[in-house]
Order: C-alpha cells, then sequence, then structure tokens
C-alpha cells in the first residue's frame, strides 16, 4: 500500500467526483482510476462504488476513510515533528545542573527560551559535577553546569562565572554569627567533606585554599549529598562548605537548628562555573539551548565582601 493510494482514496472520497479529485490532485483521470484500482487489489475490498450516474463509498470504503485519514494526519504530524526537531524548534533537551546553575543560569535561559520556542521541552536533573560529566559522556545528559573546565576531549565548555564557597555550621557553633572568618581557623575545626570524585574542582579549591593557609584539613566526616551535609552540620560542632548561592539560600532541618553560612577569607576560596556538552554534539536543540544560556549574561549572581583584616606586625 502507498501512501499517494490513500490520499487519492480520500481526494475520491470527499469530492464523489472522478473529474474533481483528479484536478484537485493535478493527475489525469485515468492515474486516479488506477490508483484507486491498486489499493482496492491491495485490500481486497471494493471501496468506491460509481455508475454512470454517481461516485459514492460502499460500507467498507467509509470504515476505511476513517482509518486512512487517520494514518494520513500521523504521517502529516510525523513530517512536521521531524522537520521541527531537524530546526531545532522541537524536542527535548536534557540539561544537569548544580546548585548555582539552578539559581543563576537555568530559569533565565529556559525564560527566554521557552518564549521563542514554546514546543521545547527541558528535562532537569540536579547533581554534582562529577555524575553530570559521566552522564554527559554516556549521552544521559545533553549539557551540564558544573564546577571547574571538564578536562576530557570528549566534552567542550565554556565559562560562566565565579563562585565564592563559604563555610556552613549549626547555630551552636562557636563560629555561628560571625561576619567572617580566616580559612586558616579551620585548623582547630573537624569538617564535612565528600569524595573528590563527586566534584573534583570543588574539592580541590578547598585544599587549595587550606595549604595556601598552610593547614591541613581534619575531614571527620564524608557526606556526599549537599543537603545531608546541612543536616550533619545542624547536628554536629562540624564545619561544612557550600557555594555562597546555596549558603544564601540553606534551608531549616525539620525538627532541628538551621545551618547558618560564614563568609571565608585570606584566601577566599573560588570555583569557576561551566557550561559543558559533548564535542561531538550535532544536535540543533543543544546549541540552541547553549545560545539562550549566552543570551542570560549577565549573571545576577551574589555578591561577596570579605571582612577587613587587620595588617600583623
Amino acid at each position: 500500500m502507498e501512501l499517494r493510494h490513500l490520499v487519492s482514496f480520500l481526494a475520491i472520497a470527499e469530492e464523489l467526483h472522478f473529474g474533481r479529485a483528479a484536478a484537485r490532485l493535478h493527475l489525469s483521470q485515468p492515474s486516479l482510476s488506477q490508483q484507486l484500482q491498486r489499493l482496492e487489489r491491495n485490500l481486497g475490498v471494493e471501496l468506491v462504488a460509481r455508475t454512470s450516474h454517481d461516485v459514492r463509498l460502499t460500507a467498507a470504503g467509509r470504515a476505511f476513510e476513517t482509518e486512512a485519514r487517520s494514518i494520513i494526519s500521523q504521517m502529516n504530524k510525523a513530517t512536521h515533528t521531524a522537520r521541527e526537531v531537524a530546526a531545532g524548534r522541537t524536542g527535548v533537551v536534557r540539561v544537569g545542573y548544580n546548585f548555582p546553575g539552578g539559581q543563576h543560569v537555568v530559569p533565565v535561559a529556559m525564560t527566554k527560551m521557552a518564549a521563542d520556542y514554546p514546543d521545547v521541552s527541558v528535562n532537569l536533573v540536579e547533581q554534582r559535577t562529577g555524575p553530570q560529566l559521566a552522564a554527559l559522556v554516556s549521552g544521559d545528559l545533553d549539557v551540564a553546569i558544573v564546577y571547574g573546565r571538564p578536562s576530557s576531549p570528549e566534552i567542550a565548555s565554556k565559562r560562566l562565572f565565579r563562585v565564592p564557597l563559604v563555610a556552613v555550621v549549626g547555630n551552636g557553633h562557636m563560629w555561628a554569627g560571625r561576619g567572617g572568618i580566616p580559612f586558616g581557623e579551620l585548623a582547630r575545626q573537624q569538617c564535612v567533606l565528600f569524595a573528590r570524585e563527586k566534584s573534583p574542582a570543588m574539592y580541590d579549591a578547598i585544599h587549595a585554599a587550606a595549604e595556601a593557609s598552610g593547614i591541613t584539613l581534619t575531614v571527620a566526616h564524608e557526606v556526599d549529598d549537599p543537603s545531608a551535609t546541612a543536616i550533619v552540620v545542624s547536628v554536629k560542632p562540624l564545619v561544612g562548605f557550600a557555594s555562597v548561592s546555596r549558603g544564601l539560600h540553606i534551608g531549616s532541618v525539620v525538627g532541628g537548628p538551621r545551618p547558618t553560612p560564614v563568609q571565608l577569607y585570606d584566601p577566599v576560596p573560588t570555583l569557576d562555573l561551566y557550561v559543558a556538552w559533548r564535542a561531538a554534539n550535532e544536535a540543533p536543540l543543544v546549541d540552541l539551548f547553549l545560545e539562550y544560556v549566552e543570551a542570560s549574561r549577565p549573571f545576577q549572581i551574589p555578591t561577596y565582601r570579605a571582612p577587613e583584616t587587620r595588617v600583623r606586625r
């Protein structure tokens, strides 16, 4: 069965006149009749009954007309969808992000894109940098918003902005309420950290600040989930770390005290946020999303002002 035979049959069903149907399809009347005959032979039933006076559909023809319209409609929809996807005007783009990305990049980019391309869907997943990059390489993500420039040659990236890190402590901690803490004071504290593979750039930034301060961190607890870090420091006298974005939005812990951010300085540990994608990408939707990320500049990130320090004599 050929699609053109269905189109010809529907023209006959609508016109109930071979001459008008043939003219509508820019066919000769004999060609139209031949297409109908081939269709009827394929089906093994008569669809159209005609006499010298009129043309009408048989019972089988009326039943087939309904199904034929559905087939043509689905085919038109499939054609339209394929063309829209190829042009980057519809489809799904899968985006991973971390907390600063979710606060300052994704909402603005999605708002701008939705206004211009309402048929494009964005599937979101919040993850640390390590899992995002693994998902990007495996093809489970199309775009990732991560800490640090990815080193893999399979991944292309572009820097977005710099993020300061803060300490996170419970309200009962001796640092709670202080305007800022020199990083070197962490030498006398026990810390909550995470496995390096979860967020290599953040892990390295924290240890680089410790090295610059001439101290070694004491890691008493390892937690891979940022929300779990907030819970742990709320109930234990430990120090965790978070981006200034997460620190300012840190939520209350049900049934317990509210964790609080404390600025770190001398030095201020910082991270660069990058948007990343597969270097071999050929999907128009990925390019489209990246364009809207770029159009979202300048990003409204929290300001950070380190406390003034005294000159040591």
